[in-house]
């Protein structure tokens, strides 16, 4: 697994062993990229990171900064090794929480005005268990104050487990389809 593209472009990504963490696939990767441009002002939030080939993506191709939140201690351990070996640990932050308390925590960091706070997310990249329920999260992430009015969510899924066109001030603005997996993208409706 390489990066596609950015200042780090074909460094290599370690992954954990098995079938426990299923990391985004580089084709696809790349066609996000491509549909998103250039990185945000704000951070990107990197939800179910697992590697974290989303946010370091992200990173490499200019990113300030990313939060990535995973709860699997090998998932973590990866990551955090991925961010090391990429130099990146000062431009980002983990979280080792599963997504909601993550978060709740995150929403809890802004109104405390901590380290969390700095940024609200331009980006948030959602590539959970393809037997997770994602509308949950779209309303948790949508009703806390942690998205920017530009913010962009992209939900990778398959087509067995399509997330609803809106929820929240969350709307789907943009459906792709790559073989199996397919990409959801929201426009926060916040102004």
């Amino acid at each position: 697994m390489r990066l596609t593209g950015g200042s780090d472009r074909g460094r290599r990504l370690k992954a954990p062993r098995g079938l426990r963490t299923r990391p985004t696939a580089a084709k696809i990767r790349e066609a996000i990229f491509n549909i998103l441009g250039p990185p945000p002002e704000g951070a990107v939030l990197d939800l179910f990171a697992g590697t974290g080939a989303l946010g370091l993506e992200a990173l490499s191709r200019g990113a300030h900064k990313v939060v990535f939140v995973e709860r699997d201690r090998h998932a973590l351990a990866v990551l955090r090794q991925n961010l090391r070996e990429m130099g990146a640990e000062s431009r980002s932050t983990v979280i080792a929480a599963d997504v909601c308390s993550g978060i709740r925590r995150l929403a809890a960091s802004i109104s405390r005005e901590d380290r969390f706070s700095e940024d609200r997310f331009s980006w948030v990249f959602m590539d959970p268990p393809y037997d997770n329920e994602v509308g949950d999260i779209l309303a948790e992430l949508s009703d806390k104050d942690l998205l920017a009015g530009c913010a962009v969510v992209i939900v990778e899924h398959d087509k067995r487990h399509r997330p609803p066109p809106s929820i929240g001030g969350l709307f789907l603005t943009d459906h792709r389809e790559y073989g199996d997996t397919e990409l959801s993208f929201y426009r926060s409706g916040r102004s």
